[in-house]
């Protein structure tokens, strides 16, 4: 018998008598299933056959190498830390700038911006259906003035800046490339990233704007243009994480996310692109929820994963091409409004595991996100938890220091088997479009969702302080607040704007967007001269909105 089987043998022997005579006991174990997100129900202990020798060059590998389940650098942390990119953006350009200096002054080495859902779906400031939406939930930018106002101060040349934009995402890049170059810089010196993924919109978040066809030439469009004007910028940050926010389990997460970005690079292939000339600038967007070793699990599973996809599907022969490189941020959707100090808590957690995982790049919630936009205590709180983590914690120090646990590749390899079950499914559908058409994601979401609630309404699931460790009477907590004043400012800023520009030749671009949005030819540099000759954001938008029409209308 090999050393293998001999453990094997002694953990089934173990698992059957030692163990169940202990947890056979009236109260001997907690009232738990012990069961995963995805469904998995864990062993009470796990040995070396979760992690067999045999398979560690095929499974896990080393860092910076094919599959990339150990990290996508030889060095990892040891060489530098992730990049620390709070999230911010609220109200007007001018606010969200100073919360960008402070931030940056706290020790933050990366900008994200969070826009309002007017400049999401590509409504200016003074449309009908922007009001009482102005600046809540992100900043107002509705013209190159605003986005230089945006960024004053702040050296586009040198910083790395993330901005969570969809629908209108290539409008947005452009008002960036714009905004760069009034700074000197050119548009191979700007980096950063576009969220620009509108699938999950249709699955999860609802942000769209146009048909899925139009969207994705879109999207394909910044694909080409990024690669060939702006090859330091992500055209696109492919996002798990409203899909899980939305209530899917980490199977669902990772399998719905790649398999939009599957879609994404087969329409690239199909529109003539190389795909090693973009593969090396897609990046992904993970949310970070409660599990805490089912969420390190993840990371390494959909490393793993997107590795062979793209070398065995896609052929792509450049390494860079293989790597998944993430973003995260924690859980949102975890947060509560009872006890807001507890998320500080369960933000540290999230985080550790995202580092654990190894991300690229990191946001951390404030403890006020339950209620309102953080203030700026929770923000620092929210940053130091990362630079406690980066500096504190000893962590850093190793690469992948949880590589090889038993428990651990056990989830990898579970995780990895559902989600390629799922990703099979949506293959034999037709792709991932289709799927979304047939709404086989959002049914699958809504039913993890679903089963989620029961569970803490049934207390099978603890919510501290929720549904259980509740405290009667809690003090007020001091949340911040958006002056609705600030919404009429941005519409009398945008109506002075249009009213100070040479119209003609802002007619003029807009007339050859919308000649090029009828036709075939890559759109980014119509927008560009769009935005540069002082075309807002909505008028942007509209102009495309005649040609393609708008999704559900």
């Amino acid at each position: 018998m090999s050393s293998t089987d001999r453990v094997r043998s002694a953990l089934e022997a173990w698992a059957n008598t030692v163990y169940a005579k202990a947890a056979a006991k009236p109260g001997a174990l907690r009232a738990n299933t012990f069961r995963t997100s995805s469904g998995t129900d864990l062993a009470a202990l796990y040995g070396p056959p979760s992690a067999p020798p045999e398979s560690y060059e095929a499974q896990l590998g080393l860092p910076g190498a094919f599959p990339f389940t150990r990290g996508v650098q030889p060095t990892m942390y040891r060489g530098r830390f992730w990049t620390m990119r709070q999230y911010a953006g609220f109200g007007t350009a001018e606010q969200t700038n100073a919360r960008f200096h402070y931030l940056l002054g706290g020790g933050q080495t990366g900008l994200s911006t969070a826009f309002d859902l007017p400049t999401q779906m590509g409504h200016d400031s003074d449309a009908p259906r922007a009001k009482g939406e102005v600046g809540r939930v992100g900043v107002a930018i509705d013209s190159i003035e605003d986005l230089g106002r945006l960024f004053k101060g702040i050296p586009l040349a040198k910083v790395s800046t993330s901005m969570t934009i969809n629908a209108t995402g290539a409008t947005l890049l452009a008002l960036y490339q714009a905004v760069g170059e009034a700074q000197g810089a050119r548009p191979d010196e700007l980096s950063g990233t576009i969220q620009n993924d509108v699938l999950k919109e249709y699955i999860a978040r609802g942000t769209y704007i146009y048909p899925p066809a139009p969207s994705m030439r879109l999207i394909t469009d910044t694909f080409e243009y990024c690669a060939k004007v702006i090859p330091k910028f992500n055209p696109i940050s492919i996002s798990g994480y409203h899909i899980r926010e939305a209530g899917s389990t980490a199977a669902q997460e990772i399998a719905f996310t790649l398999g939009d970005g599957i879609a994404y690079v087969e329409a690239a292939v199909k529109k003539g692109l190389d795909v090693d000339a973009f593969a090396g600038r897609l990046s992904f967007f993970f949310n970070v929820h409660n599990h805490f070793l089912e969420e390190v699990a993840k990371f390494r599973a959909a490393r793993r994963m997107w590795a062979k996809i793209m070398r065995d599907r896609f052929h792509a022969k450049d390494p860079k091409s293989w790597m998944l490189r993430f973003h995260a941020q924690t859980a949102g959707s975890t947060l509560t409004a009872q006890q807001p100090d507890n998320n500080v808590v369960r933000v540290a957690l999230q985080a550790f595991a995202a580092v654990l995982g190894g991300a690229q790049s990191l946001h951390t919630n404030g403890r006020d996100e339950a209620l309102s936009l953080p203030t700026e205590a929770s923000a620092r709180i929210a940053l130091r938890t990362q630079q406690i983590i980066a500096y504190e914690s000893g962590v850093c120090d190793l690469i992948d220091p949880l590589g090889g646990a038993y428990a651990l590749e056990a989830l990898t390899d579970d995780l990895e088997a559902k989600a390629s079950a799922l990703i099979e499914k949506i293959d034999g559908m037709g792709g991932m479009v289709e799927a979304i058409a047939q709404e086989f994601p959002q049914r699958e979401i809504e039913d993890a969702a679903f089963t989620y609630q029961r569970e803490i309404e049934e207390k099978k699931r603890t919510i501290v302080g929720v549904n259980d460790f509740v405290v009667q009477g809690e003090p007020p907590f001091d949340t911040m607040k958006v002056d609705p004043a600030l919404e009429e400012e941005q519409v009398v800023r945008v109506r002075a704007f249009r009213a100070a520009r040479d119209q003609a030749a802002t007619t003029r671009t807009l007339d050859a967007l919308a000649r090029a949005a009828e036709g075939q030819e890559n759109l980014m540099p119509f927008i560009v001269d769009a935005v540069k000759a002082k075309a807002t954001l909505g008028e942007v938008a509209n102009t495309l909105r005649k040609v393609f029409g708008e999704h559900g209308h």
